[in-house]
């Protein structure tokens, strides 16, 4: 299955189904969404809680595949994010997005959850970045993250594994607002080439 630009049109393509869907979105020069307040991906490590419950929009692929994304976004409050997620199950799956700190910081990151724990890398950024592009290769069951800004060539954020992913698997963008009341964010592009 080889998509170029799954928000281009006046409806969302046949192949993607939402996982928790949000209380709003619209397509209009890409897919436009407001996320609901206190939602969040993560489980267990160093901060105890288990949450699944941010917003989704998946399709299913099998093999390797690449998967690319342009994302804007507005975040008001800690830990706003968006941006590309591969799932397995809800104790198997990897994000990669900018976490908003405040007004001034923000966390280019990755999170990758094996056996029921998450982890999570994250280098400081700027938040005066409101646009990125986030890439997420499948070699097996090896994973390759990066990320670029307009203008500049892909940097690799980090080469991970993820345990027991099935040949088809889940694929495709997420936002959460963990402790806002929500946020808007639009995914300009994605495309997946298998």
């Amino acid at each position: 299955m080889n998509i170029e630009n799954a928000f281009s049109g006046i409806a969302l393509p046949a192949e993607f189904h939402w996982f928790n869907e949000p209380p709003e979105y619209h397509l209009e020069d890409g897919l436009h969404l407001r996320t609901r307040g206190d939602t969040d991906f993560w489980q267990r490590t160093h901060y105890g809680f288990q949450r699944d419950d941010g917003h989704c929009l998946f399709c299913r692929v099998s093999g390797d595949f690449e998967l690319v994304c342009r994302v804007r976004f507005s975040p008001t409050a800690q830990y706003d994010q968006c941006g590309l997620m591969i799932r397995s199950d809800v104790n198997h799956w990897i994000k990669v997005s900018t976490e908003y700190e405040n007004d001034a910081l923000s966390r280019l990151g990755s999170v990758v959850t094996n056996a029921g724990y998450s982890d999570w890398a994250t280098q400081d950024v700027s938040s005066g970045i409101t646009e990125r592009r986030y890439r997420v290769t499948r070699e097996g069951n090896d994973f390759i993250i990066a990320h670029r800004e307009d203008g500049d060539s892909w940097k690799q954020m980090r080469v991970t594994h993820l345990h027991g992913a099935p040949e088809e698997i889940e694929a495709g963008v997420y936002a959460c607002s963990p402790k806002g009341t929500g946020f808007q964010c639009c995914f300009r592009t994605l495309s997946l080439i298998t």
